[in-house]
């Protein structure tokens, strides 16, 4: 009996580990799978990000564009600086090539407190350096949050309200921000009806403050004008009231800017003791408004806007960049140029300097300079998908009669590199402006597909017409030393884009 149990046992147990080890072959059970889910709170294209309550929505573009005229190496800056201006068989491309591509995350989630977004827009742009092409540049001109009336990171000021892309493939000069993006921290408050009104602290719009003791005051050809600017030390205030409705939209908008010179005397270093001249605040306003025209075309609206400034230059024209000087040869004889600049000073603690008018006083302050601004563009859709544009921009620069005295003294002693013996040297001789004509057609294709032409004019109003100069070459300069007579000149640029737009 008892053998018998031993044998019920042992196969008891056999039959016991076979079970466990056939059960070990079979496959586990596979967690059930979490697919992704259409998000319909934002709009169409955002999908659920698995396990999580984050919306996320993908996109892209995709960009060509091939470009003829007298704009040199960039697609963006058309106003030939340095050695684009120089106009030789040497300097500065007539036929541009430009690709670039980007890639956008939106993300939108609910809190306690409203929608909270974050956004990002990231690519490269390959342009023409020199005459060779450039290695792609990787960057991003979009990187922001937002939440309850807040904005954070890379985004656009807030004084812009004329969208240059808009209407345009080249880029007239204006405030807008758009292209690069632009560093705030803003809150926006909705005051019902469609207004809201907005206060930001923005990244400086800083445009050089120049000495004219250093020399060199002007900047033309591979030069620029001498900047004797303090460090960045206070953020831009930037305020707008706008109102959104059926008919359009409409902001009145302002800036505050801090306006500073290092120190006098003729050099950057080891003239603390020279003294400097006092801060200044400069400042900016503006107006802009957008009208909707449906009884001359499906689609069609009007945009433009104003700028007036006074030590803040680069609110009425963000392009070209700071120290972004023209200075444009035509063959052998004429040059046109301007000077851009926030502000000029010229003196020291005690009265005179070289440099600076005879009886400068000791002192002296900072002259602001001042520039205003208007740009305005008409879109008409002659069908659903083609639509033709027309856009116009203005700007003028100013010096009164102090900077002006100051930068003609400077011209005569400093001469570096620069424009010496500026003849008949008097107020206003420095006063410049530019201005710019565009058309642009594109069809689009598809919704997401277009092809599109554009011309562009612009036309720079030099500063000291018909006065002649010596123009001192820089360092393997395409245009040598001479006397050159200041003259109007033009840009002219024809641009071909091919845009494809890859959206879910």
């Amino acid at each position: 009996m008892k053998m018998v149990k031993s044998l019920l046992l042992v196969s008891a147990a056999g039959l016991v580990a076979v079970s466990g080890a056939q059960a070990a072959d079979l496959p586990v059970k596979a967690k059930p799978v979490e697919y992704v889910k259409v998000c319909s709170l934002y709009g169409a294209g955002f999908y659920y990000v698995p396990g999580t309550d984050i919306c996320l929505k993908v996109g892209a573009y995709f960009r060509a564009e091939y470009a003829v005229g007298t704009f040199g190496a960039s697609l963006t800056n058309l106003d030939a600086t340095g050695a684009d201006g120089q106009r030789t068989r040497i300097s500065g491309p007539d036929y541009q090539q430009r690709a670039r591509a980007f890639i956008f995350l939106d993300t939108r989630q609910q809190t306690a407190y409203g929608t909270l977004r974050a956004y990002m827009n990231v690519g490269h742009s390959s342009d023409f350096a020199a005459n060779a092409s450039s290695a792609a540049a990787v960057y991003a001109n979009r990187a922001f949050m937002q939440l309850a009336g807040f904005t954070w990171g890379l985004a656009t000021s807030y004084y812009d309200f004329y969208s240059s892309p808009a209407t345009s493939y080249s880029v007239p000069w204006s405030s807008d921000t758009g292209d690069g993006g632009w560093k705030i921290a803003a809150y926006t408050a909705q005051l019902g009806n469609g207004v809201s009104g907005t206060i930001s602290f923005e990244e400086p719009r800083r445009q050089i403050v120049s000495n004219q003791s250093l020399g060199n005051p002007l900047g033309v050809g591979a030069v620029i004008g001498s900047g004797d600017t303090t460090k960045v030390r206070m953020p831009d205030f930037v305020g707008n009231l706008r109102i959104d409705q059926a008919w359009g939209s409409a902001q009145l908008m302002g800036a505050i800017h801090e306006v500073g010179g290092g120190y006098y005397g003729t050099t950057l270093t080891g003239s603390q003791g020279n003294g400097h001249p006092n801060d200044k605040i400069g400042f900016a306003v503006g107006a802009g408004i957008k009208i909707n025209v449906p009884m001359i075309g499906p689609g069609d609206y009007l945009q433009a806007q104003v700028n007036y400034t006074e030590g803040a230059s680069r609110y009425a024209a963000t392009t070209p960049a700071a120290a972004g000087n023209p200075g444009i040869f035509k063959g052998g004889t004429s040059l046109g140029a301007g000077f851009f600049s926030d502000g000029i000073f010229c003196g020291s603690s005690a009265a005179g300097v070289v440099g600076c008018p005879a009886g400068t006083a000791a002192g002296q302050s900072v002259q602001l300079t001042t520039v205003w601004s208007a740009q305005a563009a008409y879109e008409h859709f002659w069908t659903p998908s083609l639509r033709t544009s027309l856009v116009g921009a203005y700007t003028d620069v100013s010096y009164n009669a102090t900077a002006s005295a100051q930068m003609c003294t400077g011209q005569l002693t400093g001469g570096l590199n620069l424009l010496n013996a500026l003849t008949n040297c008097g107020s206003g001789s420095f006063d410049w402006s530019y201005y710019s004509i565009s058309s642009r057609t594109q069809w689009n294709i598809t919704k997401d597909f277009y092809v599109g032409l554009e011309g562009y004019y612009g036309h720079l109003n030099t500063m000291s017409k018909g006065q002649t100069v010596n123009y001192t070459a820089n360092t393997g300069s395409a245009q040598p030393t001479g006397t050159r007579t200041l003259a109007d000149q033009d840009v002219w640029v024809y641009r071909m884009r091919v845009h494809r737009d890859l959206v879910p």
